[in-house]
């Protein structure tokens, strides 16, 4: 396995096709009759991919007859590309990728849920500010410059719904886009005022003394999807079986994910794939997994998107969620 460091997160996903972060590569298991079918899976380079990661070393993947390749992407939105060309199979990402590719026809479906916020407590993403910055609550934002990994999408949507909600003016956040990887930098830089990131960057953050100003998820839509299992229609209708074989895989992998006793594994995927101090990746808070989706939940995030301008219609739910079995 290579390690994915900041700089493996890449700008177009025809160059995170070059290669690979992770490959289900070793012989069919006993039992199994003919070659491994090899599957291309995009997913972001941050700590919820251990699901996937851990899945493929526990051989999840290869007892369903599938190889899997995992390929770097900076969000779900950059994956579709891709994903139409037929240059990847499948895709984890925000919904906001398969949103507007529903909405511009695409013929891009959400297959399965991945990963989902926590509908309180700590959660898996945030909005973090220096400590010398002074911000310290949602409203704090307007007039300032927030990143996000990508624009338009769940991360700005979330934020301008909780800065109103705080009694501060949502038009007025200055978001820019910045890969999660690269954004303590940019904080630590002074080049941005605040950060939405994920873990494991949370985690890294506090403990450098950055404040956790607020999680945008719980504020807005408790519970709510972070990342979504996506595929091209024209997959689904011509090769049914490989979508059904991928499907069932993840579904066993994020139950896999779920069972405490499999804690050390996930963590260790962690250690494996992302350059992360041990005490690091032994401590971040993990997503809750889980293969089916709330459709309730992307349909309020769809809502808010309107009302921010971030889409101007709803996108034709019954056609986008396909959720397999």
């Amino acid at each position: 396995m290579k390690k994915v460091t900041a700089l493996a997160v890449l700008a177009s996903v025809a160059i995170a096709l070059t290669g690979c972060t992770d490959s289900d590569a070793t012989d069919p298991s006993p039992g199994s009759s003919g070659e491994l079918r090899k599957v291309r899976v995009a997913a972001l380079p941050i700590s919820e991919t251990a699901a996937l990661w851990g899945g493929i070393k526990a051989g999840i993947f290869r007892e369903q007859g599938l190889d899997v390749e995992v390929v770097p992407a900076q969000g779900g939105a950059q994956a579709i590309p891709a994903l139409i060309n037929g240059d990847i199979d499948f895709a984890i990402g925000q919904p906001f990728g398969p949103f507007r590719a529903d909405l511009q026809n695409l013929g891009v479906v959400i297959i399965g849920n991945y990963a989902s916020s926590y509908a309180d407590g700590d959660d898996i993403n945030a909005v973090l500010a220096s400590a010398k910055s002074g911000i310290t609550r949602p409203s704090q934002l307007a007039g300032r410059k927030v990143s996000v990994n990508s624009l338009g999408a769940a991360g700005d949507v979330t934020i301008m719904a909780a800065v109103e909600k705080d009694g501060g003016d949502p038009t007025k956040v200055k978001f820019v886009e910045v890969a999660f990887p690269d954004a303590p930098a940019q904080l630590a830089a002074g080049n941005i005022d605040a950060a939405w990131v994920t873990e494991p960057f949370i985690t890294q953050m506090r403990k450098r003394g950055d404040v956790l100003v607020v999680a945008p998820y719980q504020a807005t839509v408790p519970g709510l999807t972070t990342l979504t299992t996506i595929t091209s229609s024209k997959l689904k209708d011509s090769d049914a079986a490989l979508v059904a074989d991928f499907s069932a895989a993840m579904k066993k992998t994020l139950a896999w994910a779920k069972d405490p006793a499999n804690e050390k594994d996930l963590r260790q995927a962690i250690k494996d794939n992302l350059e992360l101090p041990e005490a690091v990746a032994d401590s971040v808070r993990l997503p809750a997994f889980g293969w089916e989706l709330d459709r309730a939940g992307l349909e309020q995030l769809a809502t808010l998107a309107q009302k921010y301008r971030v889409l101007d219609r709803r996108p034709d739910f019954d056609r986008l969620i396909q959720q397999q079995q």
